[in-house]
């Protein structure tokens, strides 16, 4: 038999009222979701709380309500969710729209219609606005056709996904703490390589006033400021290269993202960066947003490139500040009033104390610690590939299922 297909509009409430905010004290405490909160699973973050005032302009759900996301990229990843929050009503981004599910209509079949791979390409036709700040419609998600079934028939094949998804969601964990590990041991191994350390010693304990503790003896001592010169060197009229960006994983590497901040249309005040130069993001080094680079190009003009002296093997260096004794050490030097924008200023910078190995130990310890992330970086990529298969056969599974592609005893 062919299946029938009803708009969202015939089955549930899309942006509802939600009268339960009218007798709400001013200062109450409610739920609160914003777009990073939003994850399907065991991702998603339930503990954050906000006090009602009627001046809040967020947008106001139920308990048990859908969330999806409307703007790019949150949409495209399908990160729908029903809101299983403590309180009876919540508040959520502005950047979500609030499906409610009329009486007789699982809303589990609806989130997972929300996350389906037609719905999601669909929306991303019809996306209105520019860059990357379009949004899927009220009317996109009212008009939207999901399978016509009967709500003991919707809760049958949703108990089916649930069952299915959560042991594919239980493996995706798995690997997401085998990469943990791995970065965890990759973590160790740069910190006691660079820093010298022995296997007795602590290896992440570290003073505010110097990394350097458990440094072998026969290592000379010097500060940022004496080897390391800030260059001025800016785009002008003709770039050199690319665009670059610091990841906390690779360090220097083309940027290649689609979302969040992109270079203006005028770069002419971007800083160069050569090979051989350490680049720094100063708001992100207690996260590793530093490292030498290897590519021609130029970074955010809120970033610094520095000149490293022929004190250095400049891999040694990207190793050095990337380990966990300097992140920690950067962490505790920052300063700034937001956890996310703790910035760590030149002067302090200049005075950080740096340990200066023999040459020849430098060169040593870079090529063992350039093997040895190697082997990690082709594990994570294969972590990486495994996770993406199974997140392709959730969304397949689901996809089928939704559409009436797969019969579910």
């Amino acid at each position: 038999m062919r299946a029938s297909f009803a708009p969202v509009w015939k089955v549930a409430e899309v942006n509802p009222a939600t009268p339960e905010f009218k007798s709400l004290a001013d200062g109450a405490d409610v739920a609160f979701m914003p777009l990073e909160a939003i994850w399907p699973g065991a991702n998603c973050d339930y503990s954050r709380t906000v006090s009602w005032s009627r001046k809040l302009s967020y947008t106001q759900f139920r308990r048990g309500d859908i969330l999806v996301p409307k703007i790019t990229p949150t949409f495209e990843a399908g990160r729908t969710i029903i809101a299983e929050i403590s309180s009876a009503a919540g508040l959520a981004s502005t950047e979500v729209h609030v499906v409610r599910a009329n009486d007789g209509v699982d809303p589990r079949f609806l989130q997972y219609t929300f996350q389906s791979q037609p719905f999601l390409d669909e929306g991303g036709h019809s996306l209105q606005g520019v860059g990357n700040l379009r949004r899927i419609t009220p009317r996109f998600v009212q008009e939207y056709r999901v399978l016509d079934l009967s709500c003991e028939d919707q809760s049958r094949l949703s108990d089916y996904l649930d069952q299915e998804t959560l042991e594919i969601e239980a493996i995706i964990g798995r690997l997401d703490d085998l990469a943990g590990m791995l970065r965890h041991r990759e973590a160790v191994v740069r910190t006691r390589l660079v820093c010298g350390i022995s296997d007795s010693q602590e290896v992440f304990r570290v003073s505010a006033h110097s990394p350097l503790s458990g440094t072998p003896e026969h290592w000379d001592r010097t500060k940022f400021g004496y080897d390391f010169t800030e260059s001025t060197e800016r785009n002008g009229d003709d770039p050199p290269g690319p665009l670059l960006s610091i990841s906390e994983y690779r360090g220097v590497e083309l940027n290649t993202r689609t979302d969040g901040q992109q270079a203006s249309l005028d770069v002419s005040k971007y800083r160069v960066v050569r090979p051989g130069q350490l680049a720094a993001n100063m708001m992100w080094l207690n996260h590793g947003g530093l490292g030498v680079s290897s590519l021609t190009g130029y970074i955010s003009p809120d970033y610094k490139a520095f000149w490293i002296s022929d004190r250095f093997e400049p891999r040694y260096v990207h190793h050095l500040f990337r380990s966990s004794r300097y992140i920690d050490y950067f962490a505790a030097i920052a300063t700034g009033v937001r956890p996310n924008a703790q910035r760590v200023t030149k002067t302090v910078l200049d005075a950080t104390p740096v340990p200066l190995p023999p040459l020849d130990e430098q060169i040593r310890i870079a090529d063992e610690l350039d093997e040895a992330t190697a082997r990690v970086d082709a594990m994570l990529v294969k972590v990486a590939d495994l996770k993406a298969l199974l997140l392709e056969r959730r969304a397949a599974l689901i996809t089928d299922v939704v559409t009436g592609k797969k019969e579910v005893s």
